[in-house]
């Protein structure tokens, strides 16, 4: 392979590029980008306008200058590719100024990633309405918050809730809309109701499961209509609805496409045309867990698919192993992961599943500045692990890392009851997290233990055998209960069986699990039928359940 043309850069382009040079000092490689920046932190962006990162220039993983003097790789920016020829092997270009021309290649790897979805919405079209690509929007809406008092994020992804924290940071009138019925879609509505509450609590004023219906030029602002009739008002606003494939310039190359136009490859990240490889956010890809087809952009993903792209140019037979779309967010102090899938996805394909939630610390309780980590889990009836999500202040990702490695492996929760961990009282337990989450797993699997969701409680007026009983202490019962809840406390519990209905099945909930599941293996040995409520008070109350 003598002559290798790249089509973008940034994650999955400028990677390839590199690993590609480091390869082979011979190849020859033009790198094509349409606008300034060829490798630039896009994840950073968001900090950058909260001036959380307040140099512009760290936002810059290499400049075109570096790429050419370290690396060898001539270097094209402001240089668009409008369309490729498969057959000819040649690239059509144009410049920044208008003109065009083709460049020939033997090797051509493709890595145009995404842009922002434009929908057709009414008066969308305004120079108050922008979006976050790059670097060139990133100066447009850094520049236009100096004047802004109010600002208004349309979107509830990982972006729209980044732009809006680092907005509050900046002290602005920050409206974040999300036509959805909850944000950050990786998460189920057990973990993501506690992000919402932390950005009200910040200053957000979030409207859920309300989507716009137009924009309109008020004065000197941007009215948003919303769907329900409602508006609201702001300085200029900020679209992050998500992102489509930048493919069009693909449409009549014979490149295979998928339905919403990501670019199709097999496990070597080529394409159905021969040494025509692609990757990054522009290509369709499948999910390790389900092995769907689906779309998961992300930097990590798109970084390994460039050099596995560069492998095989080089001769050296390399493939993906899909995507199992870990990711993390920070939430003010909170931070948020997850890895695999969420119960959303699982049950829209029909795949049974149980899922639990516990509290657990993040390091020893009786070691200074102890918080809580909300865990949840997510596996098959034979324990495979199918996805995992928690959130908390410290040792969050720690965690989620760990399951998503044991996932990656093929493991199962009881893999996870014998991972040996790192321990010392101001970094874990000598139980961890993921410890305890394999032995309440392996406690279900084994019968010993029946979860049930908080959910399950908006079913209870059509279940007359079923009562609720709180295990916890008096004291904790006065601070807030479930409406017609029984209260007795865990340890009077074999002194006052009598009081329970055998014909009866009870729904068990304390704090947070652990007392419940004593309190379950004393009902069930004495004959009772009961469930223990996953997540306990905890998740009960961010649920909305709890009477005070």
């Amino acid at each position: 392979m003598q002559k290798v043309v790249i089509v973008g850069g940034v994650a999955a382009g400028a990677s390839a590029a590199a690993r590609l040079r480091r390869l082979s000092e011979k190849v020859e490689i033009v790198l094509f980008e349409k606008g300034e920046h060829i490798s630039f932190a896009n994840c950073g962006l968001p900090y950058y306008i909260g001036d959380v990162i307040q140099e512009r220039e760290k936002l810059l993983v290499a400049t075109p200058t570096l790429m050419k003097e370290r690396f060898g790789i001539d270097v094209r920016v402001q240089s668009e590719v409008v369309s490729v020829d498969p057959v000819a092997k040649k690239v059509k270009v144009r410049t920044h100024d208008g003109q065009f021309y083709e460049e020939d290649f033997e090797g051509l790897v493709l890595a145009p990633g995404a842009k922002p979805i434009q929908p057709a919405i009414p008066g969308i079209v305004n120079e108050k309405i922008l979006s976050l690509r790059n670097i060139s929007d990133t100066d447009k809406i850094k520049e236009a918050t100096k004047e802004a008092a109010s600002i208004i994020v349309i979107g509830g992804g990982y972006i729209g809730v980044e732009l809006a924290e680092n907005l509050r940071h900046l002290e602005k009138k920050v409206t974040l809309i999300e036509a959805a019925p909850h944000i950050l879609a990786p998460f189920d509505e057990d973990i993501v109701v506690s992000a919402e509450r932390k950005l009200r609590e910040n200053g957000v004023h979030l409207i859920l499961n309300n989507g716009v219906k137009a924009f309109h030029e008020e004065a000197h602002q941007v009215k948003v209509e919303l769907q329900d009739g409602s508006y609201e008002l702001a300085d200029f606003v900020v679209t992050a609805i998500g992102v489509t494939p930048d493919t069009s310039f693909l449409k009549d190359s014979g490149i295979h496409l998928g339905s919403r136009g990501h670019i199709l490859t097999n496990e070597h990240m080529e394409t159905n045309m021969k040494g025509i490889y692609a990757g990054g956010d522009a290509v369709e890809v499948i999910d390790f867990v389900t092995g769907q087809e689906t779309a998961i952009p992300l930097a990590g993903p798109a970084n390994k698919q460039g050099r596995i792209i560069a492998d095989n140019l080089a001769g050296i037979p390399s493939t993906y192993k899909n995507t199992q779309g870990t990711s993390v967010i920070k939430v003010f102090d909170l931070t948020f992961a997850a890895t695999g899938n969420n119960e959303r996805q699982l049950d829209k394909l029909g795949i049974e599943h149980h899922a639990i939630i516990l509290h657990p610390n993040n390091h020893a309780g009786y070691y200074p500045g102890a918080t809580a980590i909300t865990l949840k889990l997510i596996f098959d009836a034979t324990g495979v692990i199918l996805g995992a999500q928690a959130f908390g202040y410290e040792g969050v990702e720690k965690r989620i890392d760990v399951l998503a490695t044991t996932l990656r492996l093929g493991g199962t929760v009881y893999d996870l009851t014998e991972l040996e961990l790192c321990y010392a009282p101001p970094f874990g337990s000598a139980k961890d997290p993921v410890n305890f989450a394999g032995y309440v797993a392996e406690n279900i699997l084994a019968g010993r233990s029946e979860e049930i969701h908080p959910r399950e409680l908006y079913t209870l007026q059509d279940k007359p055998q079923v009562v609720v009983l709180d295990v916890r202490t008096t004291g904790e019962r006065a601070r807030g209960k479930v409406l017609h809840s029984v209260h007795i406390n865990v340890n009077e519990l074999r002194t006052r069986l009598s009081e329970l209905d055998p014909q009866k099945e009870y729904w068990i909930y304390c704090a947070v699990g652990i007392r419940a599941y004593i309190a379950e293996r004393i009902l069930k040995q004495n004959g009772f039928k009961c469930k223990n409520i996953t997540g306990g008070y905890k998740t009960l109350e961010a649920l909305g359940f709890i009477e005070k």
